[in-house]
């Protein structure tokens, strides 16, 4: 069986010169959309898919209605390829059901590689050039290193909260630690003002002994109140 497939980007545009073109290239039916090329969702062509099995041709008036780009043109029509499906474009005189057919198809695909080698050997060119330049990649950092001083300042003598710090500087909290961790003396700074939550069984300089007491523990609570430990 020949089942056609036909596709425009929006309801203006008029199906009726693909749909005559297949209809005169043998197609028994014919399936549309009116959706753009790059939408996921294509009903018509879903059902396409479903329709087609092993020795049917899918036949397409020209190439962009079923592809979005190269690559998902040479993938779409490899995935058909494997299910034994052949593939015509009619304006493209394509046809993947002859010898030539498959090799002028297998000469596209080499030149999508090809272009896909190419522009990955130009980022890891522009990269390494950036880099060498003292460039590094990503987001560029909201504190400057001013700010950053200005903060571990702050933060040093105890007398500042991180959220208080952050309202200076016009930035979140997160955006303090963070600066401050990426300059190698966040732990320092803020351990210095960062109390331990409320309730918390450790806190800094007090040892808490547990429930139900112990040697170790009883002595240790004796200690701090300058007695010493009883035998029992």
């Amino acid at each position: 069986m020949i089942v056609g497939y036909a596709r425009v980007s929006n309801l203006d545009q008029n199906l009726g010169l693909q749909r005559g073109a297949l209809e005169q290239a043998g197609c028994e039916c014919v399936f549309e959309d009116h959706v753009s090329g790059a939408s996921n969702e294509r009903p018509g062509w879903s059902t396409a898919k479903s329709t087609l099995g092993e020795g049917e041709t899918l036949v397409v008036w020209g190439l962009d209605p079923l592809g979005r780009s190269l690559k998902h043109l040479i993938d779409t029509v490899n995935e058909l390829d494997a299910q034994g499906i052949g593939f015509k474009s009619l304006n493209e005189s394509l046809d993947t059901t002859t010898p030539g057919g498959r090799l002028v198809f297998h000469i596209f695909d080499a030149l999508a590689e090809f272009e896909r080698e190419l522009i990955r050997e130009r980022t890891h060119a522009g990269l390494a050039a950036a880099r060498a330049r003292g460039r590094k990649g990503g987001r560029p950092r909201k504190l400057v290193p001013r700010q950053v001083a200005t903060a571990r300042t702050l933060l040093g003598d105890g007398k500042h909260s991180v959220t208080k710090v952050a309202d200076m500087l016009g930035v979140s909290r997160n955006m303090v630690y963070r600066a401050l961790r990426e300059d190698g003396k966040w732990r320092s700074a803020c351990e210095q003002v960062v109390p331990a939550p409320q309730g918390s069984a450790r806190r800094r300089g007090v040892l808490r002994a547990p429930r139900g007491g112990g040697v170790e523990a009883r002595s240790a609570a004796e200690a701090r109140r300058g007695g010493a430990p009883q035998e029992r």
